[in-house]
């Protein structure tokens, strides 16, 4: 087994990203082949682990995944060196009610796969006292080894001494201690990081963070501390394309696309065939499916509505065969979406969804739905599990319910997607089938 370890954190906003990000490729310098993954649904943070270590990142969630292809997506690694998962949120944030294989945290998947945690810890305001919660996140589980602690935000050496004196009275490693630097972040919006794509001067970006991290990081002490544990021997994961040739829309509005799943589709025999809406290109003309997956449509709304290329083709195609939107790409298929300002914005009108992000509300969490009607290939009653995270709300949604969908806990959601016809749409984001 390829050894790793968990970067992890008490909270969100300590900084692990940076971390992570100036980790991989540091190691990538030494010469390592580094296996990234990323806990829990996130379409964002792999994009980056892919920028800064050259291997393609894979989400690994314990709520929402089956066992088998929570093992088979992790033995990804096998050809690599070692493995850096980034958690999310806290590191043992999850949902109350377990799913498939766990309840979703970052600690979940560490503790089956046998990776020792790193916490990430911001020191900024205490000093001694970061200790305590170092401390409290060690005993918490006894399943669960927390290999030691990277400091973050570190004010001065008299603020590294006495953090690093209290984290020794407690028992606790210490990998390193990074100074506050304010210059060394990534601008955000309203569903986390400005997207890996958009950054002309990311490879230079990461390149400082790798240099940062090699100044004040064990590295070498990081790569004795990892371990695993053996996989679990099951049956090999399966997820059946929902046709043989999925025209799929892929640019800056479009880019929500979990590899798992695109890969799973192609090792059946699937021909994915990427087109790009902002560039006003059709979907080809051969495909059986199109699949419109999540993004940033309400930042793109103008040119939407002007690529009648794009729009044409979709008509076209709905005539005979099926299409299917994700999110962003549910309210592209709508009559209209209202952008920030208030400007509505005419759509492809195959669905009678109207949508608007200048109304914003925070929609987050893990679903599971139950199909009551066909999508995009899957049959009526199909159970899928997934996620949802949005701000859009909806201020119109005349057709019929697509989905039967209720949150972890088993309450139903109102956002239960609609399907007109051939063409269907939710605000659920696929993750995998139910077991």
């Amino acid at each position: 087994m390829t050894p790793g370890l968990m970067i992890a954190a008490p909270a969100s906003g300590t900084g692990k990203t940076t971390v992570m990000l100036g980790l991989l490729r540091a190691l990538r310098d030494d010469g390592l082949s580094v296996q990234p993954f990323k806990s829990g649904p996130d379409y964002i943070d792999p994009a980056f682990h892919h920028t800064a270590s050259g291997r393609r990142s894979f989400n690994l969630d314990s709520w929402a995944m089956p066992e088998p292809m929570l093992h088979s997506l992790a033995a990804s690694a096998r050809d690599a060196d070692l493995v850096l998962a980034e958690g999310s949120m806290g590191l043992f944030d999850g949902v109350a009610a377990a799913g498939a294989t766990g309840n979703g945290a970052s600690a979940d998947v560490a503790r089956r796969m046998g990776w020792p945690v790193v916490l990430v810890i911001d020191v900024s305001g205490q000093a001694q006292s970061a200790a305590a919660t170092a401390l409290g996140f060690a005993r918490y589980d006894p399943d669960l080894r927390i290999a030691g602690v990277i400091l973050n935000r570190v004010a001065s050496p008299r603020h590294d001494r006495l953090a690093r004196s209290g984290m020794a009275a407690a028992g606790i490693r210490v990998f390193g201690a990074l100074p506050r630097r304010s210059d060394l972040t990534l601008p955000e919006r309203h569903l986390g990081l400005v997207q890996a794509g958009e950054h002309a001067d990311l490879d230079a970006r990461i390149a400082q963070y790798a240099t940062f991290l090699r100044e004040h990081v064990d590295l070498a002490a990081l790569r004795e501390a990892a371990s695993a544990k053996p996989h679990i021997a099951s049956e090999e994961w399966r997820f059946a394309p929902p046709a043989q040739r999925i025209a799929l829309a892929q640019d800056a509005a479009f880019s929500f696309t979990y590899p798992h799943i695109l890969d799973a589709w192609r090792d059946a025999g699937a021909e994915i065939l990427p087109f790009s809406p902002l560039a006003d290109e059709a979907p080809n003309a051969s495909a059986d499916l199109v699949w419109l997956p999540g993004g940033y449509p309400e930042l793109h709304a103008g040119r939407l509505a002007a690529a009648s290329t794009f729009q044409a083709g979709l008509a076209e195609h709905a005539r005979t065969r099926a299409i299917h939107g994700e999110c962003g790409g549910y309210m592209a298929l709508g009559e209209a979406l209202i952008d920030a300002d208030g400007t509505s914005h005419r759509m492809a009108g195959l669905l009678g969804l109207v949508t608007s992000y200048a109304q914003r509300r925070m929609h987050l969490g893990y679903r599971h739905a139950t199909l009551l009607a066909p999508m995009a290939g899957l049959p009526g009653g199909t159970a899928l599990r997934g996620h949802e995270f949005h701000y859009s709300t909806i201020l119109d949604q005349p057709d019929a319910a697509l989905a039967h969908v209720v949150d972890a806990e088993g309450n139903a959601v109102a956002e239960a997607g609609s399907y007109r016809g051939r063409v269907s749409g939710t605000f659920f984001h696929l993750i995998a089938p139910a077991q």
